[in-house]
This record gives structure tokens, sequence and C-alpha cells, in this order.
């Protein structure tokens, strides 16, 4: 049977356009499982967090309790979190409208751009009506779910409660819209197939722009409703209890946070101007408008100190820790490199000793390091300490500072903010820094073996010499590496759980819990189940700022080749 342009549908399926369109099919084919693995074991626990967070949740689901967990966490900042997620959006539906409009203007017109437009338009409610469909019906499921196993009843009861939970009438109304919108989709689709018999893939692309375009701005907008009617809430009842002005509050952070924003931005500007005098001024305003910024920003830490005080001591600690491993075990990493880099005999060897730490069980090694530094008078380090003539010290039972202890050995007199992170911490970063130092070096080392001879050689016969050819030559080229380890040597430290769960002491009186510590105590020993999941993304937050803030400022000076 031939079609009515002449050629039969076997041609049609052998031909190019076909086999492009199989092959297609066989790759998104081959991905499905790889995608379904992503959606079950990444997105889902995530999505399903979210869900916990906003829920008082003990053991079973309690009460849907909104933002109420992240401001007893973090105060007046969790609205400008919150904020955060519904300009992401926005900015999400923004590049989607742009690339939508780009493909639309870009096409002859037709019937094909206003089904593709409409098409886009039905399919974004189809996601956000599968959305609610999910939301309402994850909680009767659960309750299901609970009772089943409480009762440990046949498997036929449980199908039955399960029936009716997802039968419940807005639960049943919620799948009825899905399963309508979803064919008005379908439809819709397949009469844009039609009509750009041209240019299928070109609309189908529009379509799909304006779809995701549209769900991104739904989602945006009801963070931001959401958000806004919580933070009236919470204004209302801290202008109550204790007479502070929330929204002023927030409103002083989000303009600080916009002012550093527009200083970086005429800090790049002075940097490219033209003239000395447009650069002195772009420079001046530049400082200016950093300055205000961080005058404004002084409110996040009163902000935080008015949340969970367990969760600004577990920042505090967490960046102590930070900055006590991280430039240590980078500036060991790349001595040690530049030694085994060197023709010596027995490099293999230290190469393997070095590495050693890193690839031992983090509980044995943790354990060890516990036994040798133990309180005990008789344990290895105390031991050294008393042949050398010096009092033996507490260590991992050790709360007070280590700054503290020196000034108090000198006979000086700290104040309490100078004290410096806990002699039981100190004992941590060691950990630490022994265990990471071997990786570093070995990154390191596969970062000098990408340096080509050639230029070492062009800079000894110019006259430099070997600590000028090291910084000059060496070290800029080592740019990416650094760059590198030190994303993730901060993220993993603010990531540490195993080794500080292993040697912390109640003698440290929590002076070692780091805030991934706090989130596990809330969750294990609390059994504060949404509390902890909000913990949970506070910590993404602060890990995705670090890590876009270390990308800005150190990812602007890498040097690649």
């Amino acid at each position: 049977m031939a079609s009515p342009s002449g050629t039969t549908w076997r041609q049609r399926w052998h031909g190019r356009r076909a086999r492009a369109v199989r092959e297609a099919l066989q790759a998104y084919a081959m991905l499905a499982p790889s995608l379904l693995l992503i959606g079950v074991f990444g997105l889902w626990p995530v999505l399903f967090a979210v869900y916990v967070s906003l829920h008082k949740w003990r053991i079973r689901r309690g009460d849907f309790v909104g933002m109420r967990h992240y401001v007893d966490a973090i105060d007046a900042l969790a609205f400008l979190l919150f904020a955060a997620v519904a300009l992401g959006f926005a900015w999400a539906a923004w590049r989607a409208a742009r690339g939508a409009w780009q493909g639309w203007r870009a096409h002859a017109n037709g019937p094909a751009r206003g089904l593709s437009l409409v098409t886009g338009l039905v399919w974004a409610g189809v996601a956000g009506a599968w959305a609610r469909y999910v939301v309402l019906a994850l909680g009767p499921v659960l309750d299901i779910a609970n009772k089943a196993m409480r009762m440990k009843r046949t498997p036929g009861l449980f199908r039955r409660l399960l029936y009716e939970a997802l039968h419940e009438p807005q639960v049943w109304a919620a799948w009825q819209q899905v399963l309508t919108l979803a064919a008005l989709a379908v439809v819709l689709t397949a009469a844009l197939l039609w009509a750009a018999r041209g240019q299928r893939r070109a609309w189908a692309q529009t379509a799909a722009l304006v779809g995701l375009a549209a769900f991104f701005a739904a989602a945006a907008a009801v963070v931001a409703a959401y958000t806004w009617a919580e933070l009236q809430r919470f204004a209302a009842l801290m202008a109550e209890k204790e007479g502070r002005n929330l929204v002023l509050q927030v409103a002083a952070m989000a303009a600080g946070a916009g002012l550093l924003l527009a200083s970086w931005k005429v800090w790049h500007a002075a940097v490219h101007a033209a003239g000395n005098r447009g650069l002195a001024f772009k420079a001046l305003a530049a400082l200016f408008l950093m300055i205000g910024g961080w005058l404004l920003l002084a409110e996040v830490p009163v902000a935080i100190r008015a949340g969970d005080r367990d969760v600004w001591r577990g920042l505090v600690i967490t960046v102590y820790y930070s900055a006590g491993t991280v430039p240590f075990q980078l500036a060991l990493g790349l001595f040690f490199a530049v030694l085994l880099f060197q023709n010596i005999k027995g490099r293999e060897f230290f190469r393997v000793l070095y590495f050693m730490p890193y690839v031992t069980p983090a509980v044995a090694s943790a354990a060890v390091f516990r036994l040798m530094f133990s309180p005990r008078a008789a344990a290895p380090v105390n031991a050294l300490l008393s042949r050398l003539g010096l009092p033996p010290q507490r260590w991992l039972m050790e709360p007070r500072g280590v700054f503290q202890l020196l000034a108090e050995a000198a006979g000086l007199d700290l104040p309490s903010w100078a004290a410096g992170p806990s002699l039981a911490l100190v004992v941590i970063m060691l950990y630490s820094i022994w265990t990471y130092v071997g990786y570093d070096t070995v990154i390191y080392l596969a970062g000098l073996g990408n340096i080509p001879q050639e230029l070492k050689e062009a800079a000894a016969i110019d006259g430099a010499n070997g600590w000028q050819i090291f910084r000059h030559v060496i070290l800029p080229l080592l740019s990416p590496t650094t760059y590198f380890l030190s994303l993730i040597a901060v993220i993993g430290t603010f990531k540490a759980f195993n080794h500080i769960y292993v040697m912390r002491e109640a003698g440290a009186q929590g002076t070692v819990n780091t805030f991934s510590v706090v989130i596990f105590d809330e969750f294990f020993t609390k059994t504060r189940y949404g509390y902890a999941s909000a913990l949970a993304f506070v910590l993404f937050a602060v890990i995705l700022t670090l890590t876009y803030l270390n990308n800005r400022i150190q990812g602007s000076r890498v040097f690649y080749q």
C-alpha cells in the first residue's frame, strides 16, 4: 500500500528519517534503566525528604508544620533559603522560556506554532497535576503501610486498605485530573506531529521548552507565595512574643546578598576598564558595595544564633574543622608530591606508604587514633609527652580551646571568642590530615606528570632557579589540580562523619559535633525525622553556596594548558 506521496510504508520505515527515529528509540531504551535507577534511588529520596521536612515526624508522620523546622533551625534565614529556591525555579523558567521563544520565532507560521504552545502548557499541567496527586496520596499510603507493619496482618488486608486509601475523594479526584490532562496532551501532541510534518523535531522541542517554562514558573510562584505567607505569619508571632521585626531582618539579609552580588559585577567591570580613572572609580564603588553588603549580612549570624543552638555550634565547629584541615593537607600533599616526583630510590614504596592511610578503613584507623590519644598517662602520646617533660593531656576528652590552653600555659588570659577549636577537635583534624595527605599526593603527582618538561627546561635556560621554576611554571600549571582538590576537600569536611563519630567522647561536651553529626543525632538519637530532614537541606544549601563561591573566586584563577 502506497502513501499519497508515492512511497510505501516499508520504504518510509527503512528510510533515513525512520532510521534516525529507530536509533533514537534504541538509545532511549538503553538509557531507560539508568534513568529509572536515578529516579528511584536519587530523585525520589530527595523529594521524600522534602515531604518529611515539612511534617512533624517522629517514627510516624504527624501534622503538617510547613517551614517551622527550618525556622527553628536557622530562624529568619529560612525564608531566604526558600526565596532562593523560588528564584532558582524562576531562573529555570526564564531559560526554558527564552529557548522556547527563540525556537518559536525561528519557524514559519502555521497551525503547528499554536499547537506547540498549547501542548507545552498542557504537559506542564500534567506534571503539576501528577505532583499534586503524589503529595495527596503519599500520606494515606504511608499511614496504611505503618498500620499494616504494626498489625502484621495478611497481604490481602494491606491491598484492601491501600485500595481504600488511593480511592479517597481528594486522591481519586487528583488522579482523574492527571488522566484527563494526559489524554488531552496525547491528542494535542499527535495533532502537533501531524501539523508539523516537516519540522517535527523542532516543534517538539519548542513544546517541551514551553512545558518546562510553565512548570518552573508555576513552581516559582507557589514557593514564593508560600514563603511570603509563612513570613507574615512568623513575623506576627515574633512581634508578639519577642518584639522583633522579622520582615526587616529578612529584608536586610536579602539586601546584603544583593549588594555583594552587585559588588562582584562592578569589580569585574573594573578589571576590564579601559582607563585608570574608570578602574579607580569602579573599584571604589565595588569596595563600598562590598562593605554595605557585609554590614547588612551581619544579620546572618544573629539569625542562626536565634535558631537552634546546636545548629549554630555545629556550623562553627565545621568551619573550624574545614579551616584546620584543608590548607594543611593540600600543602603537605603538594610538598610530598614534589619530593616523590624526583628521581630518588624507593619512590614507588613511599607513594604506596603515603596512600595507605586513605585506603585503610576509617573506623579501624579512627579507633587506633582514639587509643593513641587516650587521656590515660600510659597512652602512647601522653607517654611521649612525659618523656619530653610535658604534662599529659586529656586529648579527645578536652573541651577547652587549643589557644586557650596555650594561653593558660603562658599565663595569659584570652577572651572566650579567641579560644579556638577544642583540643579534641584538633586531634580529629590531625587524623583527617593524616588520612587525606596521601590522596592529595597521588593526585598532585598525576598533575605534575602532565606538565611538559620543555617548559621547565626553557625556564632553566632563561636563568630561572628551582624555586622560580616551581613558583612561576609548576604552581600555575597545577591550578586545575589544586582547584579540584580544594573543592572536594571543602565539601568532604562538611560531610565528614565516620571518623568523628568513632573518635568523639562525652568528655568533649559536644565540641567535636560537626553539622553532619548534629543531623545524625537528631535523626537516630532524638528520632526527629522531620527536623533532621530540614537540617539536611540546610547543609545542602551551605555546601551548594560554598561550591558556587569557590567556583567564582578560585575557578577564575585556574590556568589550563
